[in-house]
């Protein structure tokens, strides 16, 4: 597996090959509000041959860019060529707004993981592709997690362990694949948590101190994912503390009109976001020592 470098040649064909997925998925949006389940499997299957035909002829031409670009996309649109055959035989179930996609056990959404799964495979065997490898993290962690949880708290739990599992496996592999099972266990291992304690002064205290386990992970795999999202938990936490802390007793506060009190202390944000930046700074010149030793 080759990995991918950024130069303007591969830059064009990154963001060409991206921009015809997302014309594609528009173009499926519309057809879908014009057309019958039936005749929109049809248009899916289409857009699914193009794209996959399109790899499959780069392929032959030794563009292995453009052709793993365009696999990427023709997995995507496989997704939804079977979500639209599986919603034309009435096996999807309707999600209502504002539940879990996780409700309820259902076999087709499973099997609809699992074929985007098997695509997943094949196509990492076939173009040997790093950004395949996002698409298949993003899935197993739906199948996993609608598989064994049903939504809420129990979700979390399942999320903060296939977070885990994709540190152990990232950490094992020693191809360029590896920072897509890197970046989802932080996302996930970050999300879980952040489900917990995203409110209150001694929970955000907590994200700021998994923040620095994170920049030790980064330091120790070598892998920056780990420190980007190190310094956005820190910038998360940072807003929390700016906010509350300027906000000061509004007992004390100046009558502005009815029931409004001002007593925002303006000098408070600024130092908060000034402490936070010198630490981000401090760590980076710790990380430097320790990758130099």
């Amino acid at each position: 597996m080759r990995k991918p470098t950024l130069t303007p040649a591969s830059w064009l064909i990154y963001a060409g090959g991206l921009t015809v997925l997302g014309a594609a998925l528009g173009a499926l949006g519309y057809l879908a509000s014009q057309y019958g389940d039936g005749a929109f499997v049809l248009w899916a299957l289409l857009v699914l041959v193009v794209l996959y035909g399109l790899a499959l002829g780069y392929k032959r031409q030794d563009r292995w860019l453009a052709a793993g670009i365009f696999a990427f996309s023709s997995i995507v649109a496989w997704a939804v060529f079977v979500g639209a055959l599986w919603n034309w035989f009435g096996w999807l179930d309707n999600v209502s707004t504002g539940s879990s996609p996780f409700d309820g056990f259902s076999v087709a959404r499973l099997s609809l993981y699992l074929l985007v799964l098997a695509a997943v495979w094949d196509d990492n065997r076939r173009f040997r592709f790093p950004l395949i490898t996002l698409i298949g993290v993003l899935v197993g962690w739906l199948f996993v997690t609608d598989l064994i949880s049903g939504g809420g708290g129990w979700s979390a739990v399942v999320t903060l362990f296939v977070g885990l599992v994709y540190l152990v496996v990232g950490t094992a592999l020693d191809r360029p694949s590896a920072f897509w099972y890197h970046l989802a266990s932080g996302l996930l291992i970050g999300g879980a948590l952040l489900y917990w304690w995203h409110s209150g002064d001694t929970r955000w205290a907590l994200v700021c101190v998994v923040a620095l386990v994170y920049v030790a992970i980064g330091s120790a795999t070598r892998r920056s994912s780990w420190t980007v999202l190190a310094s956005i938990a820190l910038l998360l936490a940072s807003t929390h503390f700016a906010t509350e802390w300027a906000r000061g007793d509004a007992s004390s506060g100046l009558v502005l009109g009815p029931g409004i009190v001002s007593s925002f202390n303006g000098w408070v944000p600024p130092l908060v976001f000034a402490f936070t930046g010198f630490l981000m700074v401090l760590l980076g010149f710790l990380t430097l020592r320790r990758a130099t030793e």
